[in-house]
């Protein structure tokens, strides 16, 4: 009779044990059973980059990476970027369900209230220079608000972490948008408590001096959409980043800085501007065969395709497709996209990319609309990082309310010298 458990047969000795298996997974530490002789440690599993290793139990984002499917508590992404609005994903990733109208209206006015910041934060920024990263200076930004919040450090108080979260989420389009504005030499715009959390991002960067900023709807609600398919994705780099810097009980603005650091990686939330350095590169539709060649012998990178997670078409790329098309209709075309659609139907078509399961992912349209609302290609991962924010804080909460954590220190094999002696330096071959 079938039972949940794994039986394991150690060749090295000939015993046998009985591990249980809950909901598909093994506990590590049930190898360490598992042993060779009464002073040997105990069997660990050695899992480089997390390939087959479940560090936490979540209820918050899934996804079947061999369907193409990903949903935000039980939601599927394609019927909230349609139907929904960032910041109703945002309280639905957070507290686990969808707000009524009055709990929506709630939760609005006290984001939208806190975007404003310290006035010291500017001059923080004022001491960049005129050159500095837009995202370094996010990362920077987001870890001194612990300094003005010192009580986020109570992190285990329901009614203080609301207000971080609150201040977190409504202070990073204010954060973003002026180290744009200090990037490109621009005074300061303030928030505006009329505008939606999308428009209030707009107006901050690109308000010039008209008294009231008024958001094309079109781009307002392009950009909201890009927003909710950012909100989180399961145990990525930044999320694992949190999780681990979260475990050791920090404030949520030090977790939260540790894991925009993670994102500002090419690997991680930098991949879209490498998909629209690749495409002008490649420069012409003509040329497209002969990158694709090229990739193909590994002379260059096909980037924006393929997927740690997906091995089907990614489904935020398929609705980010659409988005594009109402974009270009109030921005005009950007030039680059016939080249990115022919790249799109011959790897499509290719042998080579088809047995691989090589799909377009998120970044290989998102990089183009970006471009043509206008952000410059530095401000990609800052925009990757604001709804990731509402993502980071909910993973940081499940962590701290699960009673299974501990502070985050994977084990290593050593494989490096035993014991040996000091050598006095004039003995030294």
């Amino acid at each position: 009779m079938a039972s949940n458990t794994l039986t394991i047969i150690d060749n090295r000795t000939g015993k046998k044990y009985e591990v249980p298996v809950e909901n598909g997974a093994i506990r590590a530490m049930d190898l360490r059973q598992i042993k060779v002789g009464d002073d040997d440690f105990g069997l660990m599993t050695y899992d480089p980059a997390f390939m087959n290793t479940a560090a936490c139990k979540s209820k918050i984002t899934f996804i079947d990476g061999d369907k193409g499917i990903l949903r935000y508590r039980g939601y599927p992404i394609d019927q909230l970027a349609e139907q929904s609005t960032y910041l109703e994903t945002a309280y639905l990733i957070l507290y686990g369900e969808l707000p009524t109208q009055a709990q929506l209206n709630e939760w609005h006015d006290n984001v939208i209230h806190h975007t404003i910041i310290h006035e010291n934060i500017k001059k923080l920024m004022d001491g960049f220079h005129h050159d500095a990263h837009p995202m370094g200076m996010l990362v920077s930004t987001v870890a001194a608000l612990s300094t003005f919040y010192p009580d986020a450090k109570n992190i285990f108080d329901e009614e203080l972490r609301r207000k971080q979260t609150w201040r977190l989420i409504g202070k990073m389009i204010t954060l973003a948008a002026f180290a744009y504005r200090h990037s490109i030499g621009m005074p300061y715009a303030y928030p505006d408590n009329d505008l939606s959390y999308t428009g209030n991002l707009l107006n901050m960067m690109f308000k010039m001096t008209e008294v009231k900023y008024r958001p094309h709807p079109v781009l307002e609600k392009a950009l909201d959409v890009l927003f909710i398919l950012h909100a989180d994705h399961e145990q990525n780099c930044s999320a694992n980043a949190m999780r681990s810097v979260g475990s050791s009980h920090v404030d949520p603005y030090s977790a939260i800085a540790a894991a925009a650091a993670a994102l500002y990686g090419p690997l991680h939330g930098g991949a879209n501007e490498e998909v629209l350095h690749m495409l002008q590169q490649i420069g012409s539709i003509d040329r497209v065969p002969e990158f694709i060649k090229k990739a193909k012998a590994g002379e260059g990178r096909l980037m924006g395709f393929g997927h740690r997670v997906y091995k089907n078409y990614d489904p935020r790329a398929k609705v980010i497709k659409r988005l594009a098309d109402q974009v270009f209709e109030v921005t005009g075309v950007n030039p680059l996209l016939k080249i990115a659609l022919e790249l799109e139907r011959i790897a499509l078509e290719d042998e080579y990319f088809v047995k691989r399961k090589l799909y377009p992912n998120v970044d290989f349209y998102s990089g183009l609309i970006y471009q043509a609302m206008g952000f410059p290609l530095d401000m990609f991962p800052v925009l990757f990082a604001i709804p990731r924010a509402s993502g980071w804080i909910a993973q940081w909460e499940e962590l701290i309310l699960d009673p299974e954590q501990r502070i985050a220190r994977p084990r290593q094999l050593f494989l490096g010298h035993a014991e040996r002696p000091y050598v006095p330096i004039v003995k030294r071959k």
